[in-house]
Formats: structure tokens, sequence, C-alpha cells
């Protein structure tokens, strides 16, 4: 196959994201906040209380009124803690008041503590001019009733959670889990713990992908390890179709006589796609086994870590709701030469040093290790070059786990 039939790999997003818009998930639960990191919103949340709920003075200090105050002392009326209701402000007093404190009625400012002398009768001289509203969180001034704050289709980090706790929330309503089955292949794969037989060797990606899966709110199924046999692949094939929202496989998509899966899909599925304009990665394989999606990786760890982290991930993301499923990126200095211009995009392991792009010394596809060294992929498009000190586009595994 020529690279001009290779396909692109936007136009595999693109593909891949219009199935997801017809695989959407609709149904939802009610879970609680401490269950709800990386869960997807099903629907908005809607503030139920202004935040803060009153004004509250954001220094340790002294609240008065300033049309009060024309230079002369005040006396100290009451003393503010946060937790406590206080009573209407004497006119002419100020009361002694701490951070996140309410400001009592009829107080309009706040003088820091450091700004003001006590004096020995037990008043207070405020050293410097005063003005109306200073020091003081108006209520509603991060929020108010009615206002939503957080979308449905957003995923929930610590800052969502936190932000529904701050209303009181003890539960969210979050989109089903996607189950996802995954399926290894390969007659060389053998299952940590076991003995190692001669030509194997022990399946990393099953582990690798498992912990991903998890990460972006999936249930997953683990389906094992499938042998190369054409009959058993469709068996099992058919068992996972009727259990799982996608079924994810690794390894067996290529076009050599072993690899019995892609020739499954492409004989008794519906294939989308199958060949990718990528490095690593381009065996990947897309489409249908009945009813239910298939997206088979490549068996080479780096090549499944690819394309797991650049397509599955944005699809399993579109089906729970999640719109923006771009991960992070912007352009990086790199610290290497690459001066052979590929007929595919490629993605190079890398780490940031000194604001710089430096590679991984090994990029082959079959080297997990470069993956833990490096702080993410490096982007080279089809047909460029790049020197020391040219920019290219980076992205950060932190983004995409």
């Amino acid at each position: 196959m020529s690279q001009s039939q290779l396909m692109p790999v936007e136009e595999a997003i693109d593909r891949l994201l219009a199935m997801a818009e017809a695989q959407r998930l609709h149904d939802s639960e009610s879970v609680p906040l401490s269950d709800a990191r990386q869960r997807v919103l099903a629907s908005d949340l809607v503030a139920t209380l202004d935040l803060p709920p009153w004004p509250n003075s954001a220094m340790d200090g002294y609240a008065l009124n300033v049309g009060d105050w024309s230079g002369q002392p005040f006396a100290v009326s009451q003393r503010i803690l946060a937790g406590q209701a206080p009573e209407a402000l004497l006119p002419g007093t100020c009361a002694r008041i701490f951070t996140g404190a309410p400001v009592p009625e009829g107080a309009n400012s706040v003088e820091m503590q450091e700004n003001v002398e006590l004096l020995e009768d037990g008043r207070v001289r405020f050293k410097q001019s005063l003005t109306a509203g200073q020091n003081i969180r108006p209520q509603g001034q991060e929020n108010r009733v009615g206002r939503v704050l957080l979308r449905a289709g957003k995923r929930l980090g610590p800052f969502e959670l936190a932000i529904a706790a701050a209303q009181g929330c003890t539960h969210v309503h979050v989109v089903r889990r996607p189950r996802v089955a995954l399926l290894s292949t390969g007659d060389e794969l053998a299952e940590p713990g076991t003995p190692l037989k001669p030509g194997c060797i022990y399946n990393s990606n099953r582990t690798l992908l498992s912990h991903w899966l998890s990460a972006l709110g999936c249930e997953v199924i683990d389906a094992g390890i499938l042998p190369d046999r054409p009959q058993q692949t469709r068996l099992k094939l058919e068992q996972l179709q009727h259990a799982a929202d996608v079924i994810l496989t690794t390894g067996g998509v290529s076009a050599g006589d072993a690899d019995c899966l892609g020739q499954v899909l492409r004989e008794c599925g519906k294939p989308l796609f199958w060949k990718l304009s990528i490095k690593p990665g381009k065996p990947l394989t897309v489409g249908h086994f009945g009813t239910v999606p298939v997206i088979s990786l490549p068996g080479n760890p780096t090549s499944a870590l690819v394309t797991f982290g650049l397509l599955a991930r944005a699809y399993l993301l579109r089906i729970q709701g999640v719109e923006d499923v771009t991960p992070l990126s912007f352009p990086m200095s790199v610290g290497f030469d690459w001066p052979k211009a590929g007929g595919r995009r490629e993605y190079l392991r890398a780490r940031l040093e000194a604001g710089r792009a430096i590679l991984y010394p090994n990029q082959s596809s079959g080297v997990l290790l470069g993956a833990s060294w490096a702080d993410g992929l490096v982007e080279i498009p089809e047909g460029c070059t790049l020197q020391t000190g040219d920019t290219a586009r980076f992205i950060p595994f932190c983004d995409l786990f």
C-alpha cells in the first residue's frame, strides 16, 4: 500500500468521532463525590446558593462604616470569627474580624490589622484613609443562585468536585461508564506470573490500557489473551459484542498470515478504516462486529500507546458526551535534528529539558521504557524536517492520561 493510500490522522479522528456520536451513551446515574473522579456530568450543575453566601472579610482586621469615621479612634464593639453569625454593628464602633468571617450589618469596610494601632484604653486608631468596600468579598462574588457552574459533558477532576462540594452536593449526576472489553491477541503473549516459554513475551499492553481506560471513566471487561486462530477469534468477538459497548483489542491487525483479528474484522465485520498515515501505529483498524464498535490497536507497545492516546481516547470520551476531546498541545523548541522527511506523520517520545524537547535515544515501537522516560510526544508532520532550535507540536502525557 502506497503512502497516498494511507488515511490521514485527521480524517481517522473525524470518522471515529462520527462513529462515537452515533454510539453516545444516554444512561446516567447518581454517584457520591468520592466515586465521581474522571466521570462525566450527565446534566448541568446549577448553583443553588450564592458564593460567598454573605459578604465576608478578606483580611484579619477591623470592620467599620467609613461614613461614621472622620479620623477619631473607635471602640471595638464585638469580635467576629469565621463560622459565627455577627450582630449588627453599633454606630460609631468597629468590630474585630478575622478572615472569612461574615461582615456585620452596618459595616462597609475592613482595614487590615497591620494598619491599625491598638490604644491602651482598648480603642483602635486607623492610621490611613479608608474606602468603602475595601477588603470585603461581596455576596455572590464567585457565583449567584441559578448560574450554570459546570456544563453537561464536563469531566470531573478535583477542581470540579470541589465546586460541587461548595454547593453542598453529596452526589453528582454522571453518564454511565462505558463497558470496554479489553482483548489481547497473539500466541506469543504470556500472563505475568506464569513461566515464560521460548519465543514468548509478557503482556504489557493490557496493564497499560486497563489503567488508562479506568482513568477515562470506563468499566474494563478483561477478555484475556486470544490465540491466533480465526475460528476462536470469531467466537470471542461474538461473545463480547453482547457484553460491551466497545471492544478494544491489541495485536493481530497487520497483514501477516497470523494476524487473524484483522482478517476476521475485514471478512466478517464492517470495517470503517484500516491503515493510517501514522508512525508508529499504521495497522490501526476500526469498524464494527455485529453492532458493537471494535477498535483494534497494533500490538507493539508504543504503537498501542500512540494510537490509543490520539484516537481511541477521543472516541471513548466523546461517547460519554465530552465535547473537547483534542489533547493539549503547544509549540516547543526541539533539541535534536530530524534531517529525513517521512511519508507518515511521526510521534516521538521526548522529554522537556532546559526549554527544549529531547528525544529518547531508541524510538523503536517495541520499546516501552521510553514512554516512562518521556514527558510526551513530539509530532513531526508528513514531509517535514527539523533542525535544533526549530519548533514542533508537543503533546504532554499528563493531558492524555
